[in-house]
C-alpha cells in the first residue's frame, strides 16, 4: 500500500489515487509491485533532523528516501516488492520550482518519483547515472501527465510556513 502522510507542515495532495497508479505503473515497468510505502511531506527543519539523525548529514534537503524492502518480515519473502520510507521537504520543493522555473506540482512529484526510482535500484552519484535518473524522471513525468492530463501540474500550491 501506498500511505501519504504530513509531518510539520500544512498540506493535502490532491489526486491521491492517480498519484499511486502512476507510481505502481511505473513499479510494473521493471516487474516491481508495492510493498509498503509511506510518503512524508513535511518542512525543512523536520527533514534536516532526520538528515542530522539518521544520515549524519547538516544540511537541508528536497527528500530522503529509505528503502525499507529488506526490513519489513512480510515482504522479505515476496521478492520484487518494493517498500520504503520517502520524505520529501515541501519547502525545499517550493524553493527548487522557483529556481528551476517549473510549478510546484511537477517539482514535487519529480521528487516523488526520484524517491521511487532510488528504490528500484537508480542511483544519481556519477555524472552518467544522474542524467540517466533525470531521464527517468522525465519519462515518469510524460507518463503521468498521459495518465491524467497536463492539469496534473498545475492543480495545487503550497505555502511554505517559512
Amino acid at each position: 500500500m501506498i500511505h501519504f502522510e504530513v509531518e510539520d507542515a500544512s498540506f493535502n495532495l490532491r489526486r491521491k489515487i492517480a498519484i499511486k497508479n502512476w507510481i505502481k505503473e511505473i513499479l510494473s515497468t521493471k516487474s516491481l509491485s508495492v510493498g509498503e510505502i509511506n510518503v512524508v511531506f513535511c518542512s525543512d527543519d523536520y527533514l534536516l533532523n532526520i538528515n542530522r539523525q539518521f544520515l549524519g548529514h547538516d544540511y537541508y534537503t528536497d527528500i530522503i528516501t529509505f528503502d525499507t524492502s529488506e526490513y519489513n518480515p512480510v515482504e522479505s519473502n515476496k521478492r520484487g516488492r518494493i517498500s520504503a520510507d520517502i520524505f520529501i521537504s515541501l519547502d525545499t520543493v517550493l524553493a527548487n520550482a522557483d529556481t528551476y522555473d517549473t510549478t510546484f506540482n511537477r517539482e514535487l512529484y519529480r521528487v516523488i518519483i526520484h524517491g521511487i526510482l532510488h528504490c528500484m535500484g537508480y542511483d544519481d552519484h556519477s555524472p552518467q547515472d544522474f542524467e540517466k535518473m533525470k531521464a527517468l524522471e522525465e519519462e515518469a513525468l510524460s507518463l503521468l501527465e498521459q495518465l491524467c492530463g497536463d492539469d496534473i501540474f498545475s492543480s495545487q500550491t503550497y505555502t511554505s510556513g517559512k
